[in-house]
């Protein structure tokens, strides 16, 4: 231990800093930083203590700095995180610590007379340097202040054992040992923490931080390792690295790949035009994201501008921490125009669109026999929803041969439908038993329904699904309108024509979940009218590819 100089008091002050200076300056001795200063036997220095968020582009080169850091003695970094931590405990500290603990419930100790406890017990680290030594202390009572502020019950917490045993034995199993190389003039300690922090280790770093120790904190993932006590630690920098990627061990050699130019260029380029929010987006970026619709109110002119529109230009479209919503139609059109071209031309516009699809015979969904009851309740998870890594896992999953990111749209769907009150319970239903019916009929989603989902890249062009109902191919069941209702949720267009304006999907639905349109007449065996082959032609572009547009 530096005894040397033995002050009275050491005085830590933060020092602000930009990113370009980090290196340089926390390279310097703390004599040669701003701030220090010999005064009344009390030493007054520069403190850094970094926050670095994310990676840059270049993930190998960021773990290479990282090694650098830790091996090159001109930084002079030792690096602590979760699975590098000495855990071990001396029975007798165990025991102390036990007793004081009781005795702080039973007398309510003050968090002076609990650190002088500590301090008789030999819980805290001993330094024959007075500076060090007070400073100790003062650090402890601010870490026990800073928990009795933070944690439901102050010191009377349940938390308080767990913490302060954790942090006890880290002081002494690691600050002891920084401690025992330190130099009052040239540096007291410098930690690198990596990776994320759970709460006995945020605690941890807090009393390093409050001692006075240099820390930088690098996160990959992006996380603030010390997120619970965010509001009671200060920086000299925060930096956010622009991209994220996954917490991997901390590097225990460097990696011998370096990326080019133009890859760094092009993945730069690839995260300011595809981030979240930028309305940018390249061919099926958010196929792992988790669709949801936002049913549009429109009018019956509206319907026909907005079905031809990409998601991500319709009012409400929206992506954020890897959800995506949808702003998707959701309409019954009840009669017929009395312009009767008008009307089939606008039919046919629909039905032309990319990736519609056209249902005029019902039922067009196969009605399931099976008995899921017990299924739907084995899927229910710890917070009464549906879950869907439950669903996806088990052995009824039909769609296993499905991306994932798919998978868990549709499950995430059923989850929904399953909590909202829009499918309305059959007679002698209760609530459970119509949930328990759509769970059912969502395991067999119909072939070219599923197809139509495999289409949607999400912020593009959305799927339409055109039902017409004549009533003479058949009418409409429950089942049809357990997998309509699903298509919504995901965010599919869905139109349904019913000529004679009869009621087919308002005896299933809640009719206040879509838009009606009335038109001018009620038609009664309105055969559907296919479109002209010229008409044809012309929606799947030959006649351009002709003109050679």
């Amino acid at each position: 231990m530096y005894q040397e100089n033995n002050y009275g008091k050491l005085q830590p002050h933060l020092l602000t800093i930009a990113k370009e200076e980090w290196e340089a300056m926390i390279k310097k001795e703390l004599a040669n930083r701003p701030s220090f200063e010999v005064k009344q036997n009390e030493l007054t220095f520069s403190q850094i203590v970094s926050l670095h968020l994310g990676s840059p582009f270049d993930v190998d080169e960021y773990f290479n700095q990282l090694f650098e850091y830790v091996h090159d003695k001109t930084f002079g970094f030792s690096q602590l995180d979760h699975d590098n931590l000495d855990r071990t405990i001396d029975q007798k500290d165990f025991q102390a610590l036990q007793k004081i603990i009781l005795l702080s419930r039973e007398e309510k100790l003050s968090i002076n007379r609990f650190v002088a406890f500590l301090d008789g017990e030999n819980l805290l680290i001993k330094s024959q340097n007075p500076a060090i030594h007070r400073r100790l202390r003062e650090a402890m009572m601010d870490t026990l202040r800073l928990f009795d502020e933070v944690e439901d019950g102050g010191l009377q917490s349940q938390n308080l054992r767990r913490i302060l045993v954790d942090v006890v034995k880290w002081s002494k199993n690691h600050i002891a040992a920084f401690l025992d190389s330190s130099n009052l003039e040239s540096s007291l300690a410098r930690v690198l923490w990596y990776g994320e922090a759970n709460e006995s280790q945020q605690y941890f770093i807090y009393y390093m931080y409050r001692i006075g120790f240099d820390i930088a904190i690098f996160n990959p993932t992006g996380n603030n390792p010390l997120e619970r006590l965010k509001h009671s630690v200060n920086y000299s920098l925060i930096h956010t690295y622009p991209d994220k990627t996954s917490l991997e061990p901390f590097p225990q050699e460097k990696r011998r790949r370096s990326a080019t130019v133009a890859y760094r260029a092009s993945r730069e380029i690839e995260s300011i035009l595809n981030h979240d929010g930028s309305h940018l987006y390249k061919p099926w970026q958010l196929r792992d994201y988790t669709p949801s619709s936002i049913t549009l109110k429109t009018t019956y002119d509206e319907l026909f501008l907005l079905v031809k529109e990409k998601a991500f230009v319709r009012p409400d479209f929206d992506v954020e921490n890897s959800q995506v919503k949808i702003p998707s139609v959701f309409a019954k059109v009840m009669g017929v125009s009395r312009d009767r071209k008008e009307y089939w031309d606008r039919l046919h516009f629909l039905i032309q669109q990319p990736n519609a699809h056209l249902i005029q015979k019902f039922p067009f969904t196969r009605i399931t026999s099976n008995d899921f009851r017990f299924h739907y309740q084995d899927a229910i998870g710890n917070d009464g929803l549906l879950s869907p890594d439950k669903m996806m896992s088990s052995h009824y999953w039909k769609y296993k041969h499905l991306s994932t990111g798919l998978q868990r749209g549709i499950a995430k769907a059923i989850q929904t439908l399953c909590t909202r009150t829009t499918f309305k319970p059959a007679q002698g239903e209760t609530r459970e038993d119509a949930n328990i019916y759509l769970f059912t009929q969502s395991m067999q989603i119909p072939a070219e329904l599923l197809r139509l989902l495999q289409s949607f890249d999400y912020s593009q062009d959305v799927p339409t699904l055109v039902l017409y109902n004549n009533e003479l191919n058949g009418h409409m069941t429950r089942a049809d309108a357990a997998n309509i209702l699903l298509l919504n949720q995901f965010g599919i267009d869905i139109i349904l024509y019913n000529p004679p304006g009869h009621n087919d999907l308002e005896n299933f639905i809640e009719s206040s979940i879509f838009d009606t349109h009335w038109l001018d007449d009620m038609i009664f065996n309105q055969e559907f009218k296919e479109p002209s082959k010229i008409k044809k032609f012309l929606a799947q572009g030959i006649f351009k590819n002709l003109r050679g547009d």
